[in-house]
């Protein structure tokens, strides 16, 4: 399954590497966060969101009892 904040970076033609600048992150940061491999600030969320054009729900809502890979890691 495509990570949701990958499929969304994609979707606007970005790379890893854009984002990152935009966010003022760096492209590894970017990179654990499309792997699930590291939970972002509600800060970065946001700006991640306003980069790709998504709502805070759209990328990183979880319903309760949905699962999710990275959660059981």
């Amino acid at each position: 399954m495509m990570n949701s904040v990958r499929h969304a970076r994609m979707e606007r033609g970005m790379t890893q590497l854009q984002l990152a600048e935009k966010t003022g992150v760096t492209r590894q940061t970017i990179s654990l966060i499309e792997k699930g491999k590291y939970n972002p600030t509600l800060k970065l969320c946001l700006s991640i969101c306003y980069a790709v054009g998504k709502s805070l729900d759209q990328l990183f809502w979880v319903n309760e009892g949905e699962k999710r890979e990275e959660n059981y890691r």
